[in-house]
């Protein structure tokens, strides 16, 4: 599966368990590490966990997939999923919000999906 692709996916698969915020930032350009970023917020320890666990179990079951590292805690409140080519980011927002992930890699375009388009139209 190509990178962008496996961004959507996971962008997909946070929204299936309501995460909030969902935005995917292309860094092929300015990161030699990963293609892309996937940043979700959770509200709580239980839902990171949800969202975490969503993103895991269907990318295992469905396509093989495991990540390479699973960083952070649920209880830290940042839990960090890395598939090489796309990065999950997974955070509450109060951690959102002081690391500002979006302003550090602001020159990163966002990736748009569809269902966001079709919901402007």
């Amino acid at each position: 599966m190509d990178s962008r692709k496996l961004a959507l996916l996971c962008r997909e698969l946070a929204d299936n368990k309501k995460a909030e915020d969902i935005i995917i930032l292309d860094v092929r350009e300015l990161s030699s590490i990963t293609d892309y970023f996937v940043i979700a917020t959770g509200t709580s320890e239980p839902h990171l966990r949800a969202i975490i666990d969503e993103i895991v179990d269907e990318l295992k079951e469905d396509h093989d997939l495991r990540p390479n590292a699973i960083d952070g805690t649920f209880h830290g409140a940042w839990v960090v999923l890395d598939y090489f080519d796309v990065v999950v980011h997974v955070m509450r927002r109060d951690v959102r919000e002081k690391y500002d992930l979006e302003t550090l890699w602001g020159d990163a375009p966002r990736v748009k999906t569809r269902k966001r388009a079709a919901a402007k139209a």
